[in-house]
């Protein structure tokens, strides 16, 4: 059987060898090892996939007692996760997800999609996908989270995914999905805020556009960053193709970074992130 073994600690001389040694007891195989030391706070950081049958508990217990008190050590079979998608009107990236879904390409069960508007639902009735349509209007930000959040946890997703949903959230909404809501947006920020930023962009006359997908935490726009990309423009494209540019940028950023989180490739520390890919 297959697992993964991801082990967070601080840095010390002999870890590898004492990791290895417990492993080898267990008549574990590693079949790909990757390990990382964050030399600015003397952190390590490993990732492990094995194969071979384990009692998890007694493999966990022997490595705590190895390792320093402080590790953080999780053993996963990399399972297919759990999401639920948050949307409001842009389709794009509902869409890459929906499609690469209903073809296997995700490590993961859309269990459904919550909306403050109903315009996706159509698109998401298509793919046999409950719909929640849940409008803003009207109501404080209070009330309206309450009501998402109640949702959510009737499903008790693994990780929320923000695939362009345009309503700001606040702490009491992030904190108890902490390192588990994942946001998609475009690469202008901080420079092009607010309404129609391809418009901006245009009349600057930029020449790259991009996006950029990251855990939300407590600061607009300013969790670790999972990924990124940016493709070049010029002067011959208009303000709605860069429009489209970046959508399709955002699509296949926010679809990149989801399988890092869902294949178990991204260790969070402090406000970056560290990936084995």
């Amino acid at each position: 059987m297959a697992h993964l073994l991801l082990i967070q600690c601080p840095d010390e001389r002999g870890l590898i060898y004492k990791i290895t040694g417990v492993l080898y007891a267990h008549g574990l195989n590693i079949l790909r090892n990757d390990e990382f030391v964050e030399r600015a706070d003397n952190v390590f950081f490993m990732r492990t996939e094995l194969v071979g049958d384990v009692a998890a508990d007694t493999l966990l217990a022997q490595l705590r007692a190895a390792l320093p008190a402080a590790a953080r050590i999780r053993l996963a079979d990399n399972h297919p996760k759990n999401i639920v998608l948050l949307v409001t009107k842009e389709h794009h990236c509902l869409s890459e997800l929906l499609v690469r879904h209903a073809f296997g390409e995700l490590n993961a069960r859309i269990q459904a999609v919550v909306s403050n508007h109903e315009v996706l639902s159509e698109l998401t009735g298509k793919f046999g996908i409950p719909f929640h349509y849940l409008p803003h209007e009207g109501r404080s930000r209070e009330a309206h989270e309450a009501e998402v959040l109640a949702v959510l946890a009737s499903y008790t997703p693994d990780f929320v995914v923000l695939a362009k949903y345009m309503r700001i959230l606040s702490a009491e909404f992030v904190q108890p999905y902490a390192n588990r809501l994942i946001n998609i947006h475009h690469s202008f920020l901080p420079a092009f805020v607010g309404a129609s930023p391809y418009t901006q962009a245009y009349a600057r006359g930029v020449k790259i556009i991009g996006a950029t997908a990251h855990f939300v935490n407590e600061q607009l726009d300013q969790g670790p960053i999972i990924a990124q990309r940016v493709i070049p423009v010029d002067h011959t494209h208009s303000a709605h193709e860069m429009a489209q540019a970046g959508r399709d940028v955002e699509k296949i950023v926010l679809a990149r970074a989801l399988k890092l989180v869902l294949d178990e490739q991204v260790f969070v520390h402090r406000n970056k992130t560290i990936i084995f890919d």
